[in-house]
């Protein structure tokens, strides 16, 4: 299944039922800014830590010796709320689009114990040969995951 509908929905009105994976995340001293905040940065962390380690659990692929990757082409995140240490945090992943070769996934943080999403990042990933370092299909066992996640979202 290929969808290349890109999102239309307001990602200010996505809540945590709207991501089918969501994984629980402690903050640290050190994510915070001189703001006292969460850095920018640190998001980014947490989209490439919650959705490997999803894909990990999942597949049960070893990450050191695959022979494809899942490399980031492109991100973005939008903050609308500030989220701060020594709160955790919830991070959702859901799949945008499901390519030949890549997959679109957004992610949703929300403070502990709120449904209404403080940050909204997209990511797309692209799958490359591990020795020739050229675009592949998306492995099968990523793409079964990716599509019972898509089918699963409201």
């Amino acid at each position: 299944m290929t969808s290349d509908a890109a999102p239309t929905r307001d990602p200010r009105t996505l809540t945590r039922a709207d991501f089918p994976e969501v994984q629980r995340v402690s903050t640290r001293w050190a994510d915070n800014d001189m703001y006292g905040h969460l850095n920018n940065a640190v998001y980014y962390e947490l989209f490439d830590s919650v959705l490997n380690a999803w894909l990990i659990r999942e597949t049960g692929t070893d990450e050191t010796s695959t022979l494809t990757l899942g490399v980031v082409a492109e991100s973005s995140c939008r903050f609308y709320a500030e989220l701060a240490y020594p709160e955790p945090i919830d991070v959702g992943v859901r799949v945008e689009r499901i390519g030949s070769k890549s997959v679109t996934f957004a992610f949703g943080l929300f403070a502990d114990g709120s449904d209404v999403i403080a940050a909204h990042g997209l990511w797309a990933q692209v799958y490359i040969d591990r020795a020739e370092r050229h675009s592949v299909a998306i492995p099968d066992d990523v793409r079964a995951v990716v599509e019972r996640a898509r089918a699963a979202q409201p």
